[in-house]
């Protein structure tokens, strides 16, 4: 097996929503400050020594969290169809992050969102050549 590189970065961002057909507490509006941890595996460096310029996966990590501060969940696409579950949520910004990040030899590796400080869920894909 080669050698891999992970990278990971922090960010946060607030929100509300309600949890629809959920038997409890959690159809209310409520709200919670999310933490947002971002891992990015590359198998080789550049001629500068580094897998990917921390700057670019902070700033892009950033700037999708920046999509859902301060916003009601609910009303966002596609949370406006889909629950807006912890796992929801962290299944489409890894998608967002993969979308912008993934090119041969670098790519989203998992992405994990703590909903509280003692509670998250880690959201993983497979590499697209292990499909195969």
């Amino acid at each position: 097996m080669a050698a891999t590189f992970t990278l990971r970065v922090l960010t946060d961002f607030a929100s509300a929503h309600t949890l629809r057909g959920y038997p409890g507490q959690c159809a209310n509006l409520h709200g919670h400050n999310w933490k947002v941890e971002v891992e990015v595996e590359a198998a080789a460096l550049d001629d500068l020594g580094m897998a990917v310029d921390f700057k670019v996966v902070k700033s892009l990590a950033r700037e999708i969290a920046g999509r859902l501060d301060h916003q009601y969940l609910n009303d966002l696409e596609p949370f406006s169809r889909i629950n807006p579950t912890a796992e929801n949520i962290a299944q489409w910004f890894f998608r967002e992050m993969a979308r912008e990040i993934n090119q041969p030899g670098l790519r989203v590796s998992a992405l994990t969102l703590w909903e509280t400080e003692r509670a998250c869920v880690r959201y993983t894909e497979p590499p697209e050549d292990a499909a195969a």
